[in-house]
């Protein structure tokens, strides 16, 4: 008896053999019911992403044959098991919310009662001449999208509120982090010297041009004994400041996506452009520490809390109890998905 109660408990996914059609339930987690029309809902909206990735993986094209098999399971086996997955994960997230106090429950009939109540609230707002921010009406795929993620947001503030609550990252982790990796939080705080080369391409230059010019510049491994050798070429020196780069312009963009990449004394591949090549050589690079941990330590919060989040969420979807009705599934077809 023992040892058949310990392989019942490690058992994460039984089968729904006493499962009948009536309940319109196709599996659980935790004792929360996953109907079949909840389970059709996300096929179709994972429908589009599952054919975009069988396209690309196998080479398919055309409509999709949902019956057809890629290696050992069709394409509709593959929207189920995706569907299933993507339901465990958010399920998960709506327990711990209702947990948490932020709704009242996790059937999807509610959701789609509560999407019908958030667009009547809608309709009525405009047709009262109030402002309605967003849109006049939500799709049901829309306002799943739009509620998870407020859901999910408000989650991530609670979980991290309290010195005990379990996404709670402290200033050691913050720093940690920084130190761990400060090139890529450094980006706003980072000074960078540098030359510039522009080349003009000659007329009629051969289509070799640009390959026998890397060439120079590679022998030479200095852009100022590259620039006495090309006729027209201009040699230019520049300082770049990082910061604000949350507003930069496209040029300031392409410069830091260069410059970033550059060790001090290295040259850039060549940029090209319209009649011309560009090099870039990182002459130095000096970065104020206390401003990037100042200008970053929010967002690494942040980060951190995210990761946490993901951990924590795979955790308790893994401790879940799970059980699927694998007739109820397989008996969904092809055409139920496309209704």
């Amino acid at each position: 008896m023992c040892i058949a109660l310990a392989a019942l408990a490690v058992t994460a996914v039984t089968m729904l053999s006493h499962r009948t059609s009536e309940t319109n339930e196709v599996a659980s987690l935790d004792g929360h019911p996953v109907t079949r029309d909840e389970l059709l809902f996300h096929m179709r909206r994972l429908a589009p992403t599952v054919q975009n990735e069988l396209r690309n993986k196998y080479n398919l094209r055309g409509e999709t044959d949902w019956n057809a098999k890629a290696d050992d399971k069709t394409a509709l086996q593959r929207l189920e098991t995706r569907a299933l997955d993507e339901i465990w994960r958010d399920k998960t997230t709506l327990v711990l919310a209702k947990e948490q106090g932020l709704i009242d429950s996790v059937d999807h009939a509610d959701f789609l009662a509560e999407l019908a109540e958030e667009n009547e609230s809608r309709a009525k707002g405009i047709a009262a001449g109030r402002t309605v921010y967003g849109v006049a009406q939500f799709s049901p795929e829309e306002y799943y999208t739009h509620r998870l993620t407020e859901l999910t947001t408000n989650l991530k503030k609670r979980l991290s509120a309290d010195a005990e609550a379990p996404l709670r990252v402290t200033d050691a982790d913050v720093r940690h982090a920084f130190d761990a990796d400060r090139d890529a939080w450094s980006a706003n705080a980072t000074t960078y010297k540098y030359t510039q080369l522009v080349v003009p391409i000659p007329d009629g230059a051969s289509g070799d041009y640009a390959a026998r010019l890397q060439r120079r510049v590679a022998a030479a491994g200095r852009l100022a004994d590259v620039a006495t050798g090309e006729p027209g070429a201009k040699l230019t020196t520049g300082t770049y400041d990082g910061s604000g780069s949350t507003g930069l312009n496209a040029h300031d963009q392409d410069l830091m996506a260069v410059l970033g990449k550059l060790a001090p004394g290295r040259i850039s591949a060549p940029v090209m452009g319209t009649g011309q090549i560009t090099y870039y050589e990182l002459d130095s690079k000096k970065v104020d520490e206390d401003k990037a941990f100042a200008d970053y330590r929010r967002r690494i919060r942040q980060s951190l809390v995210e990761e946490k989040f993901d951990q924590f969420l795979q955790r308790r979807v893994g401790n879940s109890d799970i059980d699927v009705d694998t007739s109820a599934v397989d008996a969904i077809n092809a055409e139920d998905v496309q209704k």
